[in-house]
């Protein structure tokens, strides 16, 4: 997952993940419920529209067994949807925070090379100074 977000590729990993959780609600809910799935195209079409979320209401499950299944696949689908959003999201946030630190520590590492010069003109000028007074 560190690496799809990384590289920008989270769409691939997420594509692949629903459909694999599509094809195997798909195939067994054509186990379970013959009548409303009579094959296993209908059975993943109604799987992968369930875990998205959109529910198109075309094909539904009428078996008690059906209802568990798809139950389970609503559930399924959403907490997969949100851990995915809260996961990718937080990568992203992470990841702007380390640019954040890396800029931070850029500017104080700059800031410190500029006040020793600054201290390096002010030694000079003062051990001037001092050679005038003895004088």
């Amino acid at each position: 997952m560190r690496r799809a977000v990384a590289s920008r590729r989270v769409f691939p990993y997420l594509a692949v993940m629903t459909i694999g959780l599509g094809v195997l609600a798909g195939f067994l809910v054509t186990l379970l419920d013959k009548k409303d799935f009579p094959t296993f195209g209908t059975g993943v079409w109604w799987a992968i529209v369930t875990l998205g979320t959109v529910g198109y209401g075309d094909v539904v499950p009428h078996t008690a067994w059906g209802r568990v299944l798809g139950s389970g696949v609503i559930v399924v689908g959403v907490t997969f949807i949100a851990f995915l959003t809260a996961t990718v999201t937080s990568y992203f946030v992470a990841a702007e925070d380390e640019e954040s630190r890396a800029a931070s520590h850029d500017e104080i590492v700059g800031g410190i090379a500029e006040l020793v010069e600054v201290m390096a003109g002010i030694e000079g000028r003062l051990a001037a100074i001092e050679n005038k007074l003895d004088l």
